[in-house]
């Protein structure tokens, strides 16, 4: 069985089925750029080193390993995203694809040796210890990773649940510093929604698993049943999104789309391409919708945010994302393993490649820390003498008398004479504009320019129609 994967992390939770592309095909010798009787003396190298390692170096070692470390080292030559599984890596990815694993939680890719972090997942380890995407990890309960290849930091950060783990991170010009971190086991929920001040309807979308396409059309049917004929828009939120499933990412852009193609992916061979059409139907309604994304966002959000925005469907708003534009294919091979192998290039539906370029927003806003200014209080036309009242204004009707001291209330109703009066019930000043956002979402300012774009569009539209 052979996968597509969009992700490009050894800890990533994504891979499709594509036997398409997957299938193996004949060697093109010519192709290759050497003939056979070339590539059988490298053979015979890799053997003669081989024996020399097993017959002379200083401690035995095992054969398996020094073969599975060969293949590694030639797969991880080629890109960052090239890799060998050994069989237990390789089931550990096929329970990942289901959306639970144990680990940090902690989305990496290989940089110049070190391992570095494309994005922490939400409620995990990572993400609560406040690791942050860019963050480079240097060593593992003080062990340097200089020198290891991404599949065996990964397993360093793996573990026992409730064990714990020292992560050793430089962050930009920071002097390094040390995490203590505990594992767990990571039970991945990829989505999560709300109602953002009333009358918008916020996603965010954490990762692309199985679960990710129901579960964001049930947040669009739960949202549209809390906010009724209040809703004004969606805000996706793809942030530290590192991808995913490839079908989810199609069945998630087709969801939005009512025609045209989502994303297409080509091969080395320029026959070899695989396109993927929206279907008729929008869950939104037509409703305006803005994406959210920065540079944690990767690969599979790439092609969510890249095919709404080419047709016009989204308004993308945030930073660049990270520029993953490139395929993996998974392939079983002999011993139960699999190796994962860069295949293929995805490209937009305008034929754009993300490839190293990302995903550039439409109205690009930087994260922000938002303080209130206190203003001064000052005087305003009302507050001038003799100022001229407002035609508008409706006068107001003089209060009822009050009755003398001691005389009675004259009475209209004898039936009420008996009764008691109900007592009015208290006032209650109001927290807030019922359009603000809540307290705990008010220092996200990319948030709220997103919020008011979709009020301004919203705005508009009304005016116009």
């Amino acid at each position: 069985m052979t996968f597509l994967r969009f992700a490009s992390l050894a800890t990533a939770v994504a891979f499709l089925a594509a036997p398409a592309l997957a299938q193996t095909k004949a060697a093109d010798p010519k192709a290759a750029g050497g003939d056979k009787s070339e590539l059988y003396q490298q053979l015979n190298l890799f053997g003669d080193v081989l024996e020399r390692i097993r017959r002379d170096y200083v401690e035995p070692v095992e054969e398996k390993q020094l073969i599975e470390n060969a293949i590694n080292g030639m797969l991880s030559a080629l890109d960052p995203h090239s890799s060998y599984m050994n069989p237990k890596s390789y089931k550990d990815m096929q329970v990942q694809t289901k959306g639970e694993f144990g680990g940090l939680g902690i989305e990496v890719t290989m940089d110049n040796g070190v391992i570095k972090v494309v994005s922490p997942i939400d409620d995990t380890p990572a993400s609560k210890a406040g690791i942050q995407p860019g963050d480079l990890i240097f060593a593992l309960d003080g062990e340097p990773v200089q020198g290891l290849t991404l599949q065996e930091a990964v397993e360093k950060m793996r573990g026992k649940v409730g064990t714990p783990i020292k992560v050793s991170i430089r962050r930009g010009t920071k002097d390094p510093f040390d995490v203590s971190l505990t594992r767990e086991t990571i039970k991945v929920k990829p989505v999560k929604f709300r109602l953002e001040g009333g009358d918008i309807g916020y996603i965010r979308v954490t990762s692309f698993t199985e679960q990710t396409t129901p579960g964001v059309l049930d947040a669009v049917e739960k949202l549209k049943k809390e906010a009724g004929n209040k809703l004004k828009g969606y805000i996706i939120d793809l942030r530290n999104n590192p991808g995913g499933l490839l079908d989810q990412a199609i069945a998630m852009s087709d969801a939005f789309l009512d025609k045209g193609e989502i994303v297409s992916v080509k091969a080395r061979k320029n026959d070899d391409v695989q396109r993927w059409n929206a279907k008729p139907g929008d869950v939104a309604n037509g409703l305006p919708i803005v994406v959210l994304m920065n540079g944690g966002s990767a690969s599979a959000s790439e092609i969510v945010a890249g095919a709404l925005q080419d047709h016009r469907r989204a308004i993308v708003l945030g930073t660049r994302s990270f520029g993953k534009g490139s395929v993996q294919t998974i392939m079983q091979v002999t011993g139960g393993g699999a190796i994962r192998l860069t295949t293929a290039l995805y490209f937009t539906p305008s034929g754009r490649s993300i490839q190293k370029e990302g995903i550039k927003p439409d109205i690009e806003v930087e994260p922000a820390k938002i303080e209130n200014i206190q203003q001064r209080s000052s005087f305003r036309e009302e507050n001038l003498r003799r100022s001229i009242t407002n035609p508008n204004d409706k006068p107001v009707a003089p209060p009822a008398a009050k009755p003398e001291a001691g005389k009675p209330a004259d009475k209209t109703d004898d039936k009420a004479a008996g009764q008691t009066a109900p007592q009015a019930a208290p006032q209650t000043t109001p927290s807030g504009d019922p359009d603000e956002p809540p307290k705990e979402q008010a220092s996200d300012y990319q948030l709220l320019r997103a919020a008011d774009l979709i009020r301004g569009i919203s705005l508009y539209s009304g005016k116009a129609n």
